[in-house]
């Protein structure tokens, strides 16, 4: 069966086919890589040429200008027919016998291949490189922007060719080749957790009103001398925060010489507090000692402190 333009040109082989898939036959083998079976017609043709070995083809549909490259397995198929496998009528957007254009080529051997898988599952496999090698030994020649299958475990993966050097379409047969991997079409970038700026600073800001409260200022009580004179310099008045946070010991260390009433001595005393030298109580109690010693007279109006009026007392008891 001849079509329009069907015919050997010169010494290179240029034919036109009606292309149908593998199932049609019963070579399912070539539907893991992308050899197609051609008629015994094209062998004689291809024998009487000066053409290099491995044979390799290109593949043209002209309706939706798609090209890609592919290798000859067997010469087995009907006059004005061949066969491919399916991925590769898809990828050319063919139809069961649709028209394609088949000239040999030669192309260069490939040094570098990149690849991009369909779905991120291909990553998922337990050693991807490993069955990669294995089904790429199937293939003659890889092009770019065209989509290879790898059948593994009973499931299909696509993968795209993004980018071949040292050309466009590269020879893959007795190479070494390099390969690297793009992302998957459908890989997400991780999101980044969102760390809020004010959950660090929230704590910082109820805490400051802590700063104004009052903190402990030590020797902040006033000055006593023990003639009773009153201080040349009289230091500088005692703040409220300070007040505040003394101990409860030191205005009674400070104010003893000052209070020579019994009624604050008596306060004092009830609550418990140890008094050393307190001239009140040892009024009371000591008034004769005090009749004794002779003092000089002094003014009854104004009491001053007499120091060394207490009683004195042995350790021993």
């Amino acid at each position: 069966m001849f079509f329009d333009g069907y015919g050997y040109h010169g010494t290179s082989f240029e034919q036109i086919y009606r292309c149908y898939p593998a199932s049609f036959i019963e070579k399912p083998q070539i539907e893991s890589g992308d050899k197609i079976i051609m008629p015994p017609s094209a062998l004689d043709r291809l024998a009487s040429l000066h053409i290099d070995y491995p044979m390799l083809f290109e593949l043209r549909n002209d309706a939706a200008e798609r090209v890609s490259h592919c290798g000859v397995l067997e010469f087995i198929a009907e006059e004005g027919m061949i066969y491919m496998p399916y991925w590769m009528m898809e990828n050319m957007l063919l139809q069961e016998g649709d028209i394609v254009k088949v000239k040999n080529v030669t192309l260069p051997k490939g040094t570098y291949v990149k690849l991009q898988p369909h779905t991120k599952d291909f990553l998922d496999i337990s050693n991807p490189k490993a069955i990669l090698e294995t089904t790429l030994r199937n293939f003659s020649c890889l092009t770019t922007g065209d989509s290879i299958m790898v059948a593994y475990n009973n499931k299909k993966y696509y993968i795209d060719i993004i980018e071949t050097k040292p050309d466009n379409a590269i020879s893959i047969i007795e190479t070494d080749c390099e390969v690297d991997f793009a992302p998957p079409l459908d890989y997400k970038e991780p999101e980044k957790p969102i760390v809020p700026h004010s959950s660090g600073k929230a704590p910082l800001s109820e805490e400051t009103p802590a700063e104004d409260e009052p903190k402990f200022n030590p020797f902040s009580g006033t000055g006593r001398r023990l003639d009773g004179k009153p201080l040349k310099n009289q230091p500088p008045p005692v703040s409220s925060s300070g007040s505040k946070d003394k101990k409860p010991d030191v205005p009674n260390v400070n104010s003893q010489s000052s209070t020579a009433s019994s009624s604050q001595s008596d306060a004092r005393q009830s609550q418990g507090k140890l008094v050393f030298g307190s001239n009140a109580n040892r009024t009371k109690e000591t008034g004769k000692a005090k009749e004794s010693k002779p003092e000089p007279p002094k003014e009854k109006e104004e009491p001053k402190f007499q120091p060394f009026t207490g009683k004195k007392y042995s350790l021993r008891g």
